[in-house]
């Protein structure tokens, strides 16, 4: 094409030159992500981690306030119980992100709340043991318990499963075909707590996502400076200044006669943490009382243990692209998922009132500073578990307004999603098996779900609506996930369709993950994923 383009304009005598060979040739596939700076295992400077690893908490710190934020005052808490589960809730992702960077997957991946458990927890808030109860104080703790005792059982499903070897037998016939709607709408997915969320105050989420851009992209090409300064803190500096802006218009008065919904969204005094928050506390088990159980509710929490289970398959397998790691073995992701498990455990052991995935924001902050150290997501636990305990001193950075938040999301998650589409790389895109089974879980990845979300939003319950509504969160929490729909329909139908054939392997890219299935055929798979303090002798990888 490019030759009959120059053919045309042979007439004027300035043709252009006919290109070299090397330029025709499509980029090549890389096994491992290139112009990262710090890859796993290379930390970062001491003060630029300490940085980073802050940063990486600031991100996180979004959906851990969100989530209580949504479901405290449903279940009877006011502004202290909100405080407490807020701190819980840090306090345990802080602890489960040391566990799954030493003994999980061993990648920089941040283990926080999880929108997933958010519509079980709301199916007990409204189960119909707890509405005789008049102090919202009582049900608020009864409530809880009973949310302990669902996350527990429900947390064996990863356990076994992850333990047990069955998810390393499930992973070992992704290919990077079946891998890129999973990962991609792991990303994409969750548009709608993107610009929906910055829109509920434009004037402060707008300029968050333009300053984060301008950042990340466009100063460091305008300002050379030796160090990646701008570009690698840019949420750091966008968020202080986005932050001091809104201040600026709560304190002169800018939100006084306005609605209370304005209000809430956009002062940055509204969020009553700061007042409510203790100066020293330490979370512990049962902090609640003693959990409740009740099967049909640990059945509807299972449901959704085993959709985060799906989606952190497809986060884990972003953060070791973007932490320039080779492609996760199976018996690795396995062992991520048992680790996740037992976060999900503590979860119901402390009593977060939410289970625990894969942080997708955080893993698009991998890619905005192209630094993929563990040792950088570990000091940000660090950060989690301090700042959770100096309760006041947390409450601050967590009163973050949420626009502000939710600009963030809308370029980390398309990070993930873009990660996604660039495992398409390693399959052939003129071969229409590849097409269909790409575009066809993709968009009913997207449409399924939508369907789904539509239906509730209009009718106040899912399609699925019988009197046992734990039955009907077992249906309509899978289908309300895209990552979920789109990996199920990607993976079944990558597995049925005559894939025996050898130039359908090579259009899956299944040549390329050949050397990964196994945790020993790689040299490269040890450096990143065996365990610490000489433990692979005692726990082998397959």
């Amino acid at each position: 094409m490019a030759g009959g383009g120059g053919g045309g304009g042979g007439g004027g005598g300035g043709a252009a030159p006919a290109p070299k060979q090397d330029e025709l040739q499509p980029h090549p596939v890389k096994d491992q992500l290139p112009n990262i700076s710090y890859c796993i295992t290379s930390p970062p400077p001491w003060p630029e981690a300490i940085l980073l690893g802050f940063q990486h908490y600031l991100v996180m710190l979004g959906t851990t306030v969100i989530i209580p934020t949504v479901l405290v005052p449903q279940m009877g808490g006011g502004n202290d119980e909100k405080a407490r589960v807020i701190q819980t809730l840090l306090f345990v992702a802080g602890l489960n992100t040391l566990l799954q960077t030493l003994f999980g997957t061993r990648l920089p991946a941040v283990i926080g709340g999880s929108y997933t458990f958010v519509v079980p927890t709301i199916s007990i808030i409204l189960a119909g043991r707890y509405n005789d109860i008049v102090d919202p104080h009582e049900k608020f703790k009864r409530i809880m318990r009973g949310t302990q005792g669902a996350l527990i059982v429900a947390s064996t499903l990863q356990i076994i499963i992850g333990f047990s070897g069955l998810w390393r037998n499930v992973t070992r016939y992704l290919s990077p075909l079946s891998a890129a709607p999973l990962v991609a709408l792991a990303g994409f997915g969750l548009y709608e707590f993107g610009f929906p969320g910055v829109a509920k105050c434009i004037e402060i989420g707008l300029p968050q996502l333009i300053f984060l851009i301008v950042f990340s992209q466009y100063i460091p090409h305008v300002i050379r400076s030796e160090k990646p300064v701008f570009d690698r803190f840019a949420v750091i500096f966008s968020v202080a200044i986005v932050w001091l802006y809104a201040y600026l218009l709560t304190v002169g008065g800018a939100y006084k006669n306005a609605a209370p919904k304005t209000q809430s969204h956009c002062r940055v005094d509204r969020s009553g943490l700061v007042s409510a928050a203790p100066w020293i506390r330490i979370p512990y088990p049962f902090q609640w009382g003693a959990p409740t159980f009740d099967a049909g509710e640990a059945f509807a929490m299972m449901a959704a243990s085993f959709v985060a289970l799906v989606e952190s398959t497809g986060a884990f397998i972003a953060v070791s692209r973007y932490a320039s790691a080779t492609q996760v073995p199976p018996s690795i992701l396995s062992r991520g998922i048992g680790w996740q498990g037992v976060g999900i455990l503590l979860d119901g052991l402390f009593g977060t009132a939410n289970g625990s995935s894969v942080s997708v924001e955080n893993a698009g902050l991998l890619a905005l500073t192209r630094v993929g150290s563990r040792r950088v997501v570990q000091i940000s636990a660090g950060f989690m578990i301090f700042f959770s305990i100096l309760g006041k001193f947390g409450a601050i950075f967590a009163s973050i307004p949420a626009p502000i938040v939710a600009a963030l999301y809308c370029l980390f998650f398309a990070y993930v999603g873009a990660v996604g589409l660039s495992y398409l790389q390693f399959c052939n895109l003129n071969s229409f098996r590849t097409k269909f089974i790409l575009g066809f879980s993709i968009f009913m990845g997207l449409s399924v779900p939508q369907y789904f979300n539509e239906y509730t939003s209009v009718a106040g319950y899912g399609p699925v609506h019988t009197h046992a509504r734990w039955f009907n969160d077992i249906i309509n929490v899978p289908f309300s996930s895209e990552a979920f729909v789109a990996g199920v329909v990607a993976y079944v139908l990558d597995n049925t369709l005559h894939r025996h054939d050898n130039a359908i392997r090579k259009d899956r890219g299944r040549h390329f993950w050949d050397k990964f299935r196994a945790f020993k055929t790689d040299p490269r798979s040890d450096e990143f994923y065996s365990l610490p303090f000489k433990l692979n002798k005692f726990f082998p990888s397959v």
